[in-house]
C-alpha cells in the first residue's frame, strides 16, 4: 500500500512539474531558513552547558545602590571567594578571575599582542571543563608566574615548537617572565568566558587585597549537591553584615541599616552559569551577553517563514481541487476508503517534505559561512551533523508534511463521488475563502517584517549618525602609552607635528569604555552620588569638541586647576548646581576619604555610552600621572597617519606592537547586536516575501489557467488587455490591502516595544507604513501581472477552439 502511495505521489508530481517545482522551491527555502535559525537558537541556548557541573556552578554579582546610582554588576571584591569557602558550608569550592585586558608577549625575537588575558587560581581546570591539551589540570597554574595559552595563541607565538617550559616575557608596566605550563584547547564559541592567556597570581596578587568595597574580580562557586542556592544567598547577606557593613560605616558615616532605610542597597546575588549569556541582569560581565528577546524574535521569524511555505502548498493543493476531485471520485467509486485517500495525499505531502528537508540540509551546509557572517556565530558542519539537530530536522520533516498536507487531504477526500462525476465541483469554489485568508496571512507576515526591519535600520542609522554632543569622527586612540616611560611627552610632540594632525591629548579612559565610578557629594550636602570619572589633560576639550554650558574648562593659566573639577549637566542636576562659581565637590577616590575639589565648569551633556541609557553623571579631573591613551584629532589621510605614527612608535619604543583604534569605530561596536538583528531581519524578510510571491505567482497562474475560456469570451466581446489583466490582478491586490491592516497594527506595537529599550530613539514614522504597504502591493502586482498580461494577450481562438 505504501509503495503504491509513493508511486502515485511521484506520478502526480511529475505530471504537474511547474506547480510541483513552486511547492518544492518554497518549502526548501522555508525549511532552510528555519533550520539556520534553529542552529542559531540551539547555539545560544547551549552556552556554558558543556561544563560537567554546570547546574551547580554559579556566578556571584553585586547589587549596589548608594545615593542615586543603582547598579547590578558581575564584578565583585577580591576577598569574597575566600570568605565563602571558610564561612558558607554549602559552597564546595570557589574560583576567582581577574581580567588583564591586552598583553604584549615576547619570546626571543617574536612579539605578539594578545587580548583576553586573565589572572585566575590554580583550580581553574578542575572547576571548569575547558580542555587542557598539554600540562596537568591540577598543577598548570599552581606555581607563581605560570602561564597557560590556548592552542591558537601558542601556535602564533611558538610556531611548531613545543610550548611547555618556554619562558615568555610580558611587557606591560613592568616586564615579568612567565613559564608556559599548559596549553588549552581554544575556548568554545558557546562560552560566556573566552580566554587566550591564563596567568597564575603572583606575590602581589590583587586577590590578596582585603578590600570589601573594591571590585574587579569575577567570583564563581560550586554548590554542594545536597545544598540550595537560596541558603548560599542568605549567608552572603551575613557576609555583607560581617565584613562590608564596617567599611560602609567608615565610608558613609552611616550604618548598613541606616543606608537601607534611606533606600540604599548592598547585597550579593547569584546567577547559574547557564543563565549568564541570555538571562543575566548584570552589567560589566566578562563577555557581552546575548539577548533572550532577539532569540525569540529569530525563532518567530523562522516559524513565520515556514508557515508561509506551508500555506503555499495548501493553497496550490486546494486550488487544484477540481482536477484532483475527479481522481478522488473515481477511486471512491472503485471502492477506495476515505482513510486510504487521506493516506495518499499525506504521502504526497510527506514526499515533498522529505525532498525539501534533504535539499535544505545541503543548502544549510553551503550557506553556513554566509550565515556566520550574518549572525556573528562560528557554526560549522559539526553543529549541522549533531544528532540532536538531525533529530530536529526529522521532526520538522514530519511536522511540515502533516501541517501542509492535512487540510488538502481532508478537504479533497470530502467530495462525494456522485457530485464529482456529474461535474458539480468547480475548481477552488469551496476553498476560495480559505485560500484568500491564507494569502492575507502570508502578506501580513511579509509586511510586518518589512516595517520592523525598516524601524530597526532607522534606529541603527540614528545611533551611528546622531550627534553625541562631542565629535567622535577623525579621532585616533593610541593605547599602551605607559610603555614610553619618560618619553611620553616627546612622542606626543612628535605626533602633534605630523601633517594632518590638529590636536593631541592624553587621557586615562577612552570613549566609550569602562569608567571608574566614585562616590561624591557637594560641600553643602551630605547626600552621596555615584558618578563616573574621566581623567584628561588641558587639550581634551579641543580634541573631543564638547561644549561648555557654564564656566570654563581646565587651563594652564590657572595653577589651582590641579584641584578643580568639571561636571556635566546630569551631574549638576544631581547636585542642584546652576552655576559653578563658589561650589565644592568632595570625591572619594579610595572609598574611605573625601577629597575636596572646586568646581570650575559645567559641560553640556554628551553621550559617552550607548544610546540605550540616559547620559550618566560625569566628573572630569585633570590627569596628574602618565596616561595610557593618547587621543589624536586628525584632518588628513588616516592610513598615512597610522603608517607614520607606527614608525614613530617603533623609533621611541623599539617595538613593532603598535595598538590603536578609532573612536567612531569603538562607538559603532556598541550596536553590533542591533546591526546583527537588522541584517538577519533584512535577509529573512526578503526570503519571506520571496516565498509568498512564489505562491502568489503559482496561484495567479492557476487562476488564469482556470479562467482561460472566460477571458477568451470577454476578449471576443471587446474587452481590452488592460481591463482583462486588471480583472485578474485586482483580487490579489485587495488581499494585500486587507493584510496591511493587521500587519501595521502589530508591527507598530512590536517596534514600540523594541524602541523602548533605548533612552534615545527614533520616532515611528508614518512614512514607513505607507512605503511598506505600497511596496507590498507593488511586489504582489509585479508577481501576478506578468502571467495575467500573458493570458490576456493570448489569442481567444486557442481557448475557444473546442467550444
Amino acid at each position: 500500500m505504501l509503495k503504491n502511495h509513493f508511486t502515485i505521489a511521484i506520478r502526480n508530481i511529475l505530471r504537474r512539474k511547474f506547480f510541483a517545482g513552486i511547492n518544492l522551491l518554497g518549502m526548501t527555502v522555508g525549511i532552510t531558513a528555519c533550520l539556520l535559525i534553529a542552529l542559531y537558537i540551539i547555539d545560544e541556548y547551549s552556552y556554558d552547558r558543556f561544563h560537567a557541573d554546570a547546574d551547580r556552578i554559579y556566578q556571584v554579582g553585586l547589587h549596589k545602590k548608594i545615593g542615586t546610582q543603582d547598579e547590578r554588576s558581575a564584578s565583585t571584591c577580591p576577598p569574597l571567594g575566600d570568605a565563602m569557602i571558610s564561612e558558607i558550608p554549602e559552597v564546595e569550592s570557589t574560583l576567582r578571575i581577574h581580567p588583564w585586558s591586552k598583553v604584549d608577549m615576547h619570546y626571543g625575537e617574536k612579539a605578539l599582542t594578545v587580548d583576553k588575558a586573565f589572572f585566575t587560581e590554580s583550580n581553574f581546570f578542575n572547576f571548569f571543563s575547558y580542555q587542557l591539551i598539554a600540562g596537568h589540570p591540577g598543577t598548570a597554574l599552581s606555581e607563581p608566574n605560570s602561564m597557560v595559552l590556548t592552542e591558537r595563541t601558542a601556535r602564533k607565538l611558538f610556531g611548531d615548537e613545543d610550548p611547555l617550559g618556554k619562558l615568555v616575557v610580558i611587557d606591560q608596566v613592568d616586564k615579568i617572565t612567565y613559564r608556559v605550563t599548559g596549553v588549552a584547547a581554544d575556548s568554545p564559541g558557546n562560552s560566556h568566558f573566552k580566554f587566550n592567556v591564563l596567568l597564575s597570581p603572583g606575590a602581589d596578587s590583587y586577590f590578596k587585597v582585603n578590600a570589601w568595597l573594591n571590585s574587579g574580580v569575577f567570583t564563581y562557586f560550586l554548590l554542594r549537591e545536597d545544598a540550595t542556592v537560596s541558603a548560599v544567598e542568605r549567608k552572603l547577606d551575613d557576609l555583607v553584615t560581617r565584613y562590608v557593613a564596617p567599611e560602609l560605616q567608615k565610608f558613609l558615616g552611616n550604618s548598613l541599616e541606616q543606608m537601607r532605610e534611606a533606600g540604599g542597597i548592598y547585597s550579593y546575588y547569584t546567577t547559574n552559569i547557564t543563565d549568564i549569556h541570555l538571562r543575566s541582569t548584570s552589567r560589566h560581565d566578562i563577555e557581552p551577553g546575548g539577548s533572550l528577546m532577539y532569540m525569540l524574535i529569530f525563532g518567530s521569524i523562522g516559524i513565520f517563514i515556514l508557515a508561509i511555505a506551508c500555506i503555499n502548498f495548501i493553497n496550490l493543493s486546494t486550488a487544484q481541487s477540481a482536477r484532483r476531485a475527479k481522481e478522488v471520485g473515481l477511486r471512491k467509486t472503485l471502492g477506495a476508503l476515505r482513510s486510504q485517500m487521506i493516506g495518499q495525499f499525506l504521502t504526497e505531502s510527506m514526499l515533498y517534505s522529505l525532498l525539501a528537508v534533504a535539499l535544505a540540509l545541503a543548502f544549510c551546509g553551503f550557506l553556513l559561512p554566509f550565515f556566520n557572517l550574518l549572525s556573528g556565530k562560528e557554526l560549522s558542519m559539526v553543529n549541522l551533523l549533531d544528532s540532536k539537530f538531525m533529530l530536529g530536522a526529522g521532526l520538522m520533516l514530519l511536522i511540515v508534511g502533516l501541517l501542509a498536507g492535512s487540510y488538502p487531504a481532508f478537504y479533497l477526500t470530502a467530495f462525494r463521488p456522485v457530485e464529482v462525476l456529474k461535474g458539480k465541483v468547480t475548481a477552488g469554489l469551496r476553498s476560495k475563502g480559505i485560500r484568500s485568508t491564507l494569502v492575507v496571512f502570508q502578506f501580513a507576515i511579509s509586511i510586518f517584517l518589512i516595517i520592523v526591519t525598516s524601524v530597526v535600520y532607522r534606529q541603527i542609522h540614528f545611533m551611528q549618525e546622531r550627534q553625541l554632543g562631542m565629535d567622535k569622527e577623525n579621532v585616533l586612540l593610541i593605547e599602551d602609552m605607559y610603555k614610553l616611560g619618560n618619553k611620553g611627552e616627546a612622542f606626543r610632540n612628535a605626533v602633534a607635528q605630523q601633517t594632518g594632525v590638529s590636536r593631541v591629548s592624553f587621557t586615562a579612559v577612552k570613549f566609550p569604555g569602562t569608567y571608574i565610578s566614585t562616590v561624591m557629594r557637594s560641600g553643602q550636602s551630605p547626600v552621596e552620588h555615584t558618578i563616573a570619572n574621566y581623567y584628561a589633560d588641558f587639550e581634551s576639550q579641543e580634541v573631543l569638541k564638547f561644549e561648555m554650558k557654564e564656566g570654563r574648562y581646565f587651563s594652564k593659566d590657572f595653577p589651582s586647576d590641579s584641584s578643580a573639577v568639571v561636571i556635566n549637566e546630569a551631574a549638576a542636576k544631581l547636585f542642584g548646581f546652576d552655576k559653578p562659581e563658589g561650589q565644592e565637590i568632595q570625591n572619594s577616590p579610595n572609598a574611605y576619604t573625601f577629597v575636596p575639589f572646586h568646581l570650575i565648569g559645567i559641560m553640556k551633556d554628551f553621550n559617552f555610552d550607548s544610546y540605550r541609557d540616559q547620559v550618566r553623571p560625569l566628573a572630569v579631573f585633570l590627569d596628574r600621572g602618565p596616561s595610557p591613551i593618547l587621543m589624536v584629532r586628525y584632518d588628513g589621510n588616516a592610513k598615512k597617519l597610522i603608517d607614520n605614527t607606527s614608525k614613530l612608535w617603533k623609533e621611541y619604543t623599539g617595538s613593532e606592537l603598535f595598538t590603536y583604534s578609532f573612536m567612531d569605530e569603538n562607538f559603532d561596536q556598541l550596536y553590533r547586536s542591533e546591526e546583527r538583528i537588522g541584517r538577519v531581519l533584512g535577509v529573512f524578510s526578503g526570503l519571506a516575501i520571496f516565498i509568498a510571491c512564489l505562491g502568489l505567482f503559482a496561484l495567479a497562474a492557476f487562476t488564469a489557467e482556470q479562467r482561460t475560456k472566460e477571458i477568451g469570451i470577454r476578449k471576443v466581446l471587446g474587452a481590452s488587455v488592460r481591463s482583462l489583466s486588471l480583472a485578474l490582478t485586482k483580487e490579489f491586490i485587495v488581499l494585500v490591502v486587507i493584510a496591511f491592516v493587521p500587519a501595521a497594527a502589530i508591527s507598530w506595537w512590536a517596534s514600540s516595544q523594541w524602541l523602548n529599550g533605548f533612552a534615545y530613539r527614533v520616532d515611528i514614522n508614518l512614512f514607513i507604513f505607507v512605503a511598506a504597504g505600497f511596496s507590498a502591493m507593488a511586489i504582489a502586482w509585479l508577481t501576478v501581472a506578468y502571467r495575467s498580461i500573458q493570458v490576456a494577450r493570448a489569442n481567444p481562438v486557442d481557448s475557444l477552439r473546442h467550444e
